[in-house]
Formats: C-alpha cells, sequence, structure tokens
C-alpha cells in the first residue's frame, strides 16, 4: 500500500538551513530540494509579514472559539499576538504576586502608613521569623516583642525598639511594603484582564480562516517574486526555498516542531503531479518482498502497490520452479544457518523454503525420489498429492497453466480496477471491454467444464458478453474520438491481444519445464549414487559424495532459475497485463 504524503514548503534564510535540517532528521521530512534566491526589501517585508500569520495561527491552535464574536478589523495576526503576549505577562504578574502573597499572609492585615509613623515618633519595627520550636520564650521579657501568627511550622513576630543600639540574637527580615489583602486585589485585577484578553482572543478564534487566507495570498506573492527576482545580492543573505514531503501520519508531530521553533511553512495534501516519494506501508508478510518491488521500479502516487500480488505469485512460483520437498528443508536449514550473513534475506529464505516444502510434497517429490513409488507411504497421504496426470496430460503442467491463466486474469482485474480509479468509469470502457471478455470467458468456461452449467447457458452468456466487450473493445474505447478511430484502434488492440495473449500463457510452462528439469537431474545424481554403490561396503562413500556434492550443485542451479523465472512472469507478463508502470522515487527520509 502506497502512504499518503504531504508536500511542506519552506522558506529560510540560508544561514539557518543546516539548523533547520537537522531538527528535520529523524522526523520523517524526505527529499529535500533548495533553490537560493537573494533577500531584497519586497521578499524580507513578504518573509516577515508571513511569519507573523504563521505565529499567530499557532498561537490560536488551542484557544476555543466564541460562540457570539463581533467582527474585529485591523491587522489580525499581530492582535493575535500582542493579545496573547499582554495575557502571558499579566499570567506572569499573578504568578510572581502569588508567592508574595504567600509571604505576606502570616503578617495578617495592616497599613505600611502606620510604620512612617511610629518612626517618627523614634519606634522602630523589626520582623523575624524562625522555627516554631527555635522560638525562645524569655525573648518576651526582655523585648518589646509581639507574635504576629504561628502556622505550626514557623513563628513570625515583630521587636519594637527605640534603641539606635539595638541588637537581636536572629537575622532581621525585611519589612513588607503591603499586606496580603492588597496583593489580592492587585491579582483579582490582573486575573479580570485575562479574562478580558481570552474573551478577545475566542473572537480572533473566528477570524482563523482569514489569517490563513492572508498567510496564502503573502506566500503566493513571496513565491512570484522570488521566481523573477534577480541575481543582484541585495542583502547579506540569501533566502532557501525548500521543498520536502512527510507520510501524512507524521503531520502532528512535524508540524508540532516547525510551530514550536516559528518555521515559515506551506503545507498541502501531496499529488501526482507533485511526483512526491513513495513509502510502501505493507504486513510483516509482504514487506519481505519489497525488496523484488524495488528491483522494478517503486509506483507512482496514484498506482497500486504490487508487493502484495508478488508476495503471494513470486513465493508459489519460486515454489514450482523448485518443487522438492527435499530442496525445500534445505532452503530453511541454509536460511536459519546463515541469518547473521543474510540479514533481511533470511527470512525470505526461510518463507521460500516453507513454500517449496509444501509444494514439493503437493508434487510428490523428495530429494528427486518420487513418493507415489513408495510403498510404505500410506495411500491417505498419496491422496493428497497431485495426480500424476490430468485430463491425459503431465498434473503439474495443466497446474503451471492454470496458474498463469489466473495470474494474468488478475492482472486484468487489477488493471481495470486502476484505470476506473484513476479515469473514471466512462473512460476505461475498453479496458471493461477486454476484461470482461477474457476474464468473463474463463469463468464461464471452467464453470462450463466442471458441469456447473449445461451448454445452453453457457453459450447465451457468451454472447452476451461478447457483445458487451464488442461495445467496449470496437466503440467505446475513448469517448472523445471519432468512432471509426475507435474501431480501427479496437482491430489493433485485438490483433496485439490475441497473438501477445497466447504467448504470455505459454511463458507459465517455464514453470513446469524448471521443476522437471531439476528434478530429472536429482535422478541422474540418484542413480550414479545407486550404481556407485553397488552391494554396499565402500560403496557408501561413493553414494553419500555423489548424492550429498550432487543434489548441492543442483539446488543451487534451481535456486538460480526459480529466482530469475518467477520474477519474469512478474515483471513481464503481470505489469504488462495490469497496465503498472514502476516509475516512482524511493521515499528516503533524513536521519540520524
Amino acid at each position: 500500500m502506497v502512504t499518503e504524503m504531504t508536500k511542506y514548503n519552506f522558506i529560510l534564510l540560508s544561514g539557518d538551513v543546516e539548523d533547520f535540517l537537522k531538527k528535520l532528521q529523524g522526523v520523517g521530512v524526505m527529499d529535500i530540494t533548495r533553490s537560493t534566491k537573494p533577500v531584497d526589501e519586497k521578499s524580507e517585508y513578504l518573509s516577515s509579514k508571513a511569519g507573523t500569520f504563521r505565529k499567530a495561527l499557532s498561537l490560536l491552535k488551542d484557544v476555543q472559539p466564541a460562540e457570539f464574536a463581533e467582527k474585529v478589523y485591523g491587522d489580525l495576526a499581530s492582535n493575535v499576538i500582542e493579545t496573547i503576549n499582554e495575557r502571558d505577562a499579566a499570567e506572569a504578574q499573578v504568578t510572581q504576586l502569588a508567592k508574595e502573597w504567600e509571604e505576606r499572609m502570616p503578617w495578617g492585615q495592616f497599613d505600611v502608613k502606620n510604620f512612617k509613623k511610629l518612626e517618627e515618633q523614634g519606634l522602630k519595627l523589626h520582623f523575624y521569623k524562625v522555627k516554631a520550636s527555635n522560638f525562645n520564650p524569655e525573648w518576651t521579657e526582655k523585648y518589646a516583642l509581639s507574635e504576629i501568627s504561628n502556622d505550626g511550622t514557623n513563628t513570625y513576630f515583630v521587636v519594637v525598639s527605640d534603641d539606635e543600639n539595638y541588637e537581636f540574637p536572629l537575622k532581621e527580615m525585611p519589612a513588607p511594603d503591603s499586606d496580603a489583602s492588597t496583593i489580592e486585589k492587585k491579582i483579582d485585577a490582573l486575573r479580570y484582564e485575562i479574562e478580558k484578553k481570552e474573551r478577545h482572543l475566542s473572537e480572533l478564534k473566528c477570524h482563523e480562516k482569514d489569517i490563513q487566507t492572508e498567510l496564502d495570498r503573502t506566500i503566493s506573492k513571496l513565491d512570484l517574486h522570488l521566481a523573477h527576482v534577480s541575481g543582484t545580492k541585495a542583502a547579506e543573505d540569501y533566502i532557501t526555498v525548500l521543498e520536502g514531503f512527510a507520510p501524512a501520519e507524521k503531520e502532528a508531530e512535524l508540524k508540532a516542531m516547525l510551530d514550536k521553533d516559528e518555521i515559515l511553512y506551506l503545507d498541502d495534501k501531496a499529488k501526482v503531479d507533485d511526483n512526491p516519494p513513495i513509502k510502501l506501508r505493507n504486513n510483516k508478510f509482504v514487506s519481505m518482498f519489497e525488496m523484488l518491488t524495488d528491483m522494478y521500479g517503486r509506483p507512482k502516487y496514484d498506482e497500486f502497490d504490487p508487493t502484495v500480488f508478488i508476495s503471494i505469485f513470486f513465493m508459489l512460483f519460486f515454489a514450482f520452479c523448485m518443487g522438492d520437498a527435499g530442496y525445500g528443508l534445505v532452503l530453511i536449514g541454509a536460511s536459519l544457518a546463515l541469518k547473521k550473513v543474510l540479514g533481511n534475506i533470511a527470512p525470505l529464505g526461510i518463507t521460500l523454503g516453507i513454500a517449496t516444502t509444501v509444494i514439493g510434497l503437493l508434487f510428490h517429490t523428495f530429494f528427486s525420489v518420487d513418493m507415489l513409488t513408495l510403498s510404505w507411504l500410506p495411500d491417505v497421504v498419496k491422496n493428497c498429492m497431485l495426480p500424476a496426470q490430468i485430463a491425459g496430460y503431465d498434473g503439474t503442467m495443466v497446474l503451471a497453466l492454470l496458474v498463469g491463466i489466473v495470474h494474468i486474469c488478475l492482472a486484468m482485474v487489477v488493471k481495470t480496477y486502476q484505470s476506473t480509479k484513476v479515469k473514471g468509469f466512462a473512460n476505461s470502457l475498453g479496458t471493461w471491454g477486454w476484461t470482461l471478455l477474457i476474464v468473463g470467458g474463463v469463468i464461464v468456461g471452467g464453470l462450463a467444464l466442471m458441469g456447473v452449467m449445461d451448454s445452453a447457458v453457457t453459450k447465451w452468456i457468451i454472447i452476451i458478453i461478447g457483445i458487451l466487450s464488442a461495445l467496449g473493445i470496437f466503440f467505446l474505447n475513448d469517448l472523445h474520438r471519432n468512432p471509426l478511430m475507435n474501431f480501427g484502434s479496437g482491430l489493433w488492440e485485438t490483433y496485439n491481444t490475441a497473438t501477445g495473449l497466447l504467448g504470455d500463457v505459454l511463458s507459465y510452462l517455464r514453470l513446469y519445464a524448471l521443476g522437471l528439469a531439476g528434478a530429472k537431474l536429482g535422478e541422474a545424481f540418484n542413480a550414479i549414487g545407486l550404481q556407485a554403490l553397488g552391494d554396499g561396503g565402500a560403496g557408501w562413500i561413493a553414494f553419500v559424495l555423489i548424492v550429498v556434492v550432487g543434489h548441492t550443485l543442483n539446488v543451487a542451479m534451481c535456486v538460480l532459475g526459480a529466482f530469475v523465472h518467477p520474477l519474469r512472469l512478474n515483471f513481464l507478463e503481470f505489469f504488462k497485463n495490469s497496465g503498472y508502470e514502476g516509475s516512482g522515487r524511493k521515499y528516503n527520509p533524513l536521519k540520524n
């Protein structure tokens, strides 16, 4: 499956580019391309203006819109930034005053003016705080001490003195400049202002689309200006325009980083014309075969991902070409033994080995020994194996042709679906005609051969399929073209399809031929080994050497053929009949 991509355009001063790219590493943006333009007064102004819009939108992201809002006029973006700055400043003051309130609370209510009156009379107040456990009651006898409060942990008290040489065994605290009630009034006033700012922000939130429109318009102006700006350097720096793509699933993570750093960017859903990179998203089984898809080419952004089909049919064709349960066990053992060497290829080798073992048992072959000839093998097991003959022909050959027909029919169904998805049903009637004719004909023919439908019903269904297919192939293959041109095009396509389709089906005989060649070569090694064995004795050494070396060479040759030819059947026969192009470019994100 092709992952949905988001396209991003970034506009930065060139001096900021390297730091920005470092921040992108590991986030998922890829295929960064850059172009450098000189900074002039206009580009600097537009860039700054767009940055203001972007910052305002970022700040409004978590604001709830007002249910009933009056129209706000003027510079909306600057209004947002200014309001939030004022709100944040007020909130910071509230936090600071809250700390001061906690410090003033133990001293109770008082008027600072009275402190000055006492000083005018020659009396001075000294403020102290001490742990309650350390408070000495004797102080009350020696000094004019008045305890203000005791919270269980600390004791707060004041000493009045008119002695210029006054001393006390504790460090004196600064006199409070106001009481707690005065600070409470300041906090209440600030909270009222904060509520007003919040209400105003809720009203501004209703204009979010207007700010976004202004941002898009400003960036468009900036893009247009940068596209035509001259090469003369007008300032000490350059503007760098970056384009990148990231998976849509990474959007929240990426935007959080961009908004935090106040990066100027424009994002939109990637389109086919943007030529976005292709990231495949498949399950664990299918993803093992993505390396085969990459050997041909990744799909375009609007194409289907062929990996799921390759995973099924390449595995099946590989097993056909090997065709030996013993060879399958060898593949499994070799993949497990060389797991560290093979790396990511080891799981694929194990999977292909399992498939080969299953198909080998179906083909009743174990190290080139026909298991149907083994007298000790139960009939119940033999009945689960493929018959040696089907309708008078070799069973393996018939099965290879049937699998090939299914493979091509599936390719045509995929092509029809893809054409309808991209071009629409009306512009895909020619493709529908061929699919109905061939796939429908194969299905009807198969049901008729199995006796599900009688000859009369089969006849009428084939006539109907033929008429509908002919309309699509010869007359409706291009609704915007002259009917005579359509007919001529239909004739030419009929010639190419008729001559090519038979060759495509016969290509699948290579599955039977390669499996047969491997089996016969293995039989030859077995026969030579038995001849060397003779009556036993020293012949056992020759037998083991011939069989082990012979089958090792045979496995190596079979693996080579079983890799190349199934790949060819997928890349040529399937891709041709499914219309797959594979011209996409691989997703390659920046990484640490």
